[in-house]
């Protein structure tokens, strides 16, 4: 998809090549979770007073992103809510993903997840597997465009969302009370409720067993109407959207259209015409994508001339000069990104890869550091555990690489794998200490998870 650098393979060890022909049996799949620390920002930022509303503590509710183009949202059981790329690219407003993930954590709140039958059915989905597909790996370039990309094996999501009417109603009620005492409009809600009963209307849709977003979300005229009566009585109604949060949600939509449509349908809905930010953003993930190096720079450029110091800029120019082979003149965007986020795990994993793409062994040390660091904020990162396993493997850490790839393996959810690895880390640490005891936890979680599958077979 992208233009990558390819690593001088004759320039590195035995036992390195080894540890890399080990990690780069990935497979890619279509389900996936999209990681990138601007829209993560977002998410947390525009859900917290949600949260808090319903009396859950904001740091342990998860909004997520999944790369899929249904119209659709969803909880799976635990605190978190699942956001359909199709539906960031459908809404119209931040506001009117706010009261989606409002209707959603009613569902979470009312512990319908753990009640629908479908959902058990489907608790096994790995939705944590590294999207890397062996060439990108080899590369030493990641492939996601938006940070980390991570991807579940194919499900059939409708599992997740057999809820019946009752738990609909539910939903509904406590999403406009949770709106409401986070002093937000339900204006939004509204409207996307709307849009998806017109959406319905223009394919003469009718639900049916088994499908999606529509079949457990049947927006009826009554629904709708009740909706709008609770609303408009609320005190928030004429209440006007966080101006800076609405911004901020029109950078994401245009970032994550540049990095999902087909260049061409990128340049179709934000053409050159266009000088908004959210258009040079799209525009870059397309001239990008499509190779064309001096496009992508200058479009990235266009956004440092508008705030020099914004992090997502800075990270988005490293990236692009990273994914087109010339880590080294990425290095000071990248660091500059981290520096300005407080060391924000994804982007600190961009650039740990970064100083590890110059194959340059003095920036070895640094990497080291900057991916665990990374690691340790953001254990569920594949990718970060995948290049710190690169650096152990470098230095004949063997057993320190095992471990890492052991990390890497159970997110991606291929524990026999990953029960290997962490035995073989095992015989080689020290007994007792704190990466010997992280192995054989590893190696514990790999056997109950095989036969837990070995039973349910």
């Amino acid at each position: 998809m992208l233009a990558f650098r390819p690593m001088h393979f004759s320039r590195l060890p035995a036992y390195l090549l080894a540890f890399l022909s080990l990690l780069l049996s990935v497979p890619a799949a279509a389900q996936s979770i999209l990681r990138d620390a601007e829209t993560e920002a977002l998410f947390r930022d525009m859900s917290r007073p949600i949260i808090a509303a319903t009396g859950l503590d904001p740091k342990n509710v998860d909004i997520v992103l999944v790369n899929d183009p249904d119209v659709n949202a969803f909880v799976a059981g635990g605190q978190a809510v699942y956001v359909n790329s199709g539906l960031i690219n459908e809404a119209n407003s931040a506001n009117q993903v706010q009261g989606v993930i409002a209707h959603e954590l009613g569902h979470v709140t009312g512990g319908h997840a753990v009640l629908n039958v479908g959902g058990k059915a489907a608790t096994n989905i790995s939705l944590l597997s590294l999207l890397l597909g062996a060439a990108a790996a080899a590369a030493g370039g990641g492939e996601a465009a938006m940070g980390v990309l991570m991807a579940g094996q194919q499900a059939a999501m409708g599992k997740f969302l057999a809820y019946n009417r009752s738990q609909e109603a539910s939903a509904d009620a406590a999403g406009a009370s949770y709106l409401s005492k986070a002093g937000i409009t339900g204006k939004g809600s509204i409207e996307f409720f709307q849009k998806l009963q017109n959406l319905e209307f223009r394919h003469g849709y009718r639900p049916a067993a088994g499908d999606e977003f529509y079949s457990s979300h049947p927006m009826t005229a009554d629904r709708i109407a009740t909706l709008t009566d609770t609303y408009q009585a609320d005190p928030a109604w004429n209440k006007p959207s966080d101006p800076r949060i609405e911004e901020r949600f029109t950078r994401v939509k245009a970032k994550l259209y540049g990095f999902l449509a087909e260049p061409k349908d990128t340049l179709r809905a934000y053409p050159l015409t266009d000088s908004s930010v959210p258009a040079h953003y799209a525009r870059a993930y397309a001239y990008h994508k499509d190779s064309q190096l001096d496009r992508a720079t200058a479009e990235a450029d266009a956004l440092l001339m508008t705030a020099p110091n914004d992090p997502y800029f800075l990270e988005l120019k490293g990236q692009i000069l990273l994914e087109a082979g010339k880590p080294a003149e990425a290095l000071a965007s990248l660091r500059r990104a981290v520096e300005l986020t407080g060391n924000q795990p994804l982007i600190a994993t961009l650039f740990g890869h970064a100083l590890i793409a110059t194959e340059d062994r003095k920036n070895f040390a640094e990497a080291q550091q900057v991916l665990k660091a990374a690691v340790a904020r953001d254990r569920e990162n594949p990718f970060a555990w995948y290049q710190l396993g690169v650096i152990y493997a470098n230095q004949g850490d063997i057993p320190r690489a095992r471990l890492a790839s052991a990390e890497q393996q159970v997110l991606n959810g291929r524990m026999a794998e990953a029960l290997a690895s962490a035995r073989a880390a095992e015989m080689g640490l020290p007994e007792n200490s704190p990466d010997w005891l992280r192995a054989q936890d590893i190696e514990f979680q790999a056997r109950a998870e095989i036969e837990r599958n070995r039973k349910g077979k």
